[in-house]
Protein backbone atom coordinates (compact mmCIF):
# COMPACT_ATOMS: atom_id res chain seq x y z
CA UNK A 1 0.00 0.00 0.00
CA UNK A 2 1.35 3.44 -0.93
CA UNK A 3 -0.52 6.41 0.95
CA UNK A 4 -0.10 10.12 -1.22
CA UNK A 5 -1.43 13.58 0.10
CA UNK A 6 -1.13 16.71 -1.56
CA UNK A 7 -0.43 20.31 -0.66
CA UNK A 8 0.60 23.49 -1.73
CA UNK A 9 -2.64 24.23 -3.45
CA UNK A 10 -4.76 27.92 -3.17
CA UNK A 11 -5.88 31.12 -4.90
CA UNK A 12 -3.19 32.96 -6.74
CA UNK A 13 -4.20 35.47 -10.05
CA UNK A 14 -3.17 35.62 -13.36
CA UNK A 15 0.52 34.87 -14.12
CA UNK A 16 1.82 33.55 -10.72
CA UNK A 17 2.94 30.89 -9.53
CA UNK A 18 2.31 27.95 -7.16
CA UNK A 19 4.54 24.81 -6.02
CA UNK A 20 2.31 21.83 -5.48
CA UNK A 21 3.68 18.73 -3.00
CA UNK A 22 3.23 15.56 -3.27
CA UNK A 23 4.29 13.34 -0.05
CA UNK A 24 4.43 9.45 -0.35
CA UNK A 25 3.98 6.79 2.43
CA UNK A 26 3.94 3.44 2.83
CA UNK A 27 5.65 1.08 0.57
CA UNK A 28 7.33 4.00 -1.53
CA UNK A 29 10.50 1.61 -2.79
CA UNK A 30 7.66 0.17 -4.98
CA UNK A 31 6.83 3.27 -6.27
CA UNK A 32 8.26 3.00 -10.00
CA UNK A 33 6.79 6.39 -11.96
CA UNK A 34 4.35 9.66 -10.07
CA UNK A 35 2.61 11.98 -12.08
CA UNK A 36 -0.03 15.07 -11.43
CA UNK A 37 -3.34 15.00 -13.15
CA UNK A 38 -6.01 17.48 -12.61
CA UNK A 39 -9.84 18.12 -13.47
CA UNK A 40 -11.96 20.86 -13.51
CA UNK A 41 -15.62 21.11 -12.31
CA UNK A 42 -17.44 19.11 -15.13
CA UNK A 43 -14.65 18.08 -17.03
CA UNK A 44 -12.57 14.93 -16.96
CA UNK A 45 -9.75 14.13 -15.14
CA UNK A 46 -6.84 15.42 -17.52
CA UNK A 47 -3.08 13.99 -17.15
CA UNK A 48 -0.56 17.15 -16.65
CA UNK A 49 3.10 15.21 -15.92
CA UNK A 50 5.08 12.36 -15.09
CA UNK A 51 8.39 11.27 -13.86
CA UNK A 52 10.20 8.41 -13.42
CA UNK A 53 11.91 8.11 -10.07
CA UNK A 54 15.16 6.18 -11.15
CA UNK A 55 16.23 8.50 -14.08
CA UNK A 56 14.31 11.53 -13.35
CA UNK A 57 13.34 11.33 -16.50
CA UNK A 58 9.97 13.23 -17.02
CA UNK A 59 6.69 14.02 -19.56
CA UNK A 60 4.04 16.51 -19.97
CA UNK A 61 0.79 17.51 -21.62
CA UNK A 62 1.11 20.09 -24.53
CA UNK A 63 -1.01 22.46 -22.19
CA UNK A 64 1.45 22.80 -19.65
CA UNK A 65 4.85 22.42 -21.03
CA UNK A 66 6.98 25.17 -20.60
CA UNK A 67 5.21 26.33 -17.81
CA UNK A 68 5.29 23.49 -15.11
CA UNK A 69 7.94 21.24 -13.71
CA UNK A 70 7.87 18.64 -12.50
CA UNK A 71 10.29 17.06 -9.57
CA UNK A 72 11.08 14.24 -7.17
CA UNK A 73 12.86 13.55 -3.68
CA UNK A 74 13.59 10.19 -3.24
CA UNK A 75 15.11 10.96 -0.14
CA UNK A 76 12.18 12.24 1.18
CA UNK A 77 9.80 10.43 -0.61
CA UNK A 78 8.20 13.66 -2.17
CA UNK A 79 7.50 15.17 -5.81
CA UNK A 80 6.52 18.55 -6.52
CA UNK A 81 5.08 20.89 -9.70
CA UNK A 82 6.73 24.11 -9.74
CA UNK A 83 3.13 26.18 -11.64
CA UNK A 84 4.49 29.25 -13.07
CA UNK A 85 2.77 32.00 -15.38
CA UNK A 86 -0.81 30.30 -14.13
CA UNK A 87 -4.04 30.68 -16.48
CA UNK A 88 -7.77 31.02 -15.35
CA UNK A 89 -8.02 27.47 -17.30
CA UNK A 90 -5.13 25.72 -15.37
CA UNK A 91 -7.78 25.81 -12.20
CA UNK A 92 -8.73 22.97 -11.29
CA UNK A 93 -8.26 19.92 -8.31
CA UNK A 94 -4.43 18.51 -9.08
CA UNK A 95 -3.99 14.61 -7.74
CA UNK A 96 -0.85 13.02 -7.77
CA UNK A 97 -0.52 9.63 -8.85
CA UNK A 98 1.66 6.19 -9.09
CA UNK A 99 2.14 4.10 -12.11
CA UNK A 100 3.86 1.40 -12.75
CA UNK A 101 4.47 2.58 -16.85
CA UNK A 102 6.06 5.12 -18.26
CA UNK A 103 5.07 7.43 -19.87
CA UNK A 104 1.84 6.60 -19.55
CA UNK A 105 -1.25 9.81 -19.49
CA UNK A 106 -4.13 7.41 -18.75
CA UNK A 107 -5.71 7.39 -15.54
CA UNK A 108 -6.55 3.81 -15.13
CA UNK A 109 -2.92 3.10 -15.33
CA UNK A 110 -2.64 4.97 -11.64
CA UNK A 111 -3.22 3.01 -8.85
CA UNK A 112 -2.60 4.61 -5.69
CA UNK A 113 -3.69 8.62 -6.10
CA UNK A 114 -4.32 11.00 -3.38
CA UNK A 115 -6.79 13.18 -2.20
CA UNK A 116 -5.91 16.20 -4.54
CA UNK A 117 -5.31 19.82 -3.56
CA UNK A 118 -7.71 22.87 -5.14
CA UNK A 119 -5.57 25.50 -7.01
CA UNK A 120 -7.64 28.55 -8.17
CA UNK A 121 -6.06 31.26 -10.29
CA UNK A 122 -7.99 34.45 -11.02
CA UNK A 123 -8.45 36.55 -13.53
Amino acid sequence: QVQLVESGGGLVQDGGSLRLSCAASGRTSSIYVMGWFRQAPGKEREFVATIRLRGGNTYYADSVKGRFTISVDNAKNTMDLQMNNLKPEDTAIYYCATSNIYPTMAPERYGYWGQGTQVTVSS
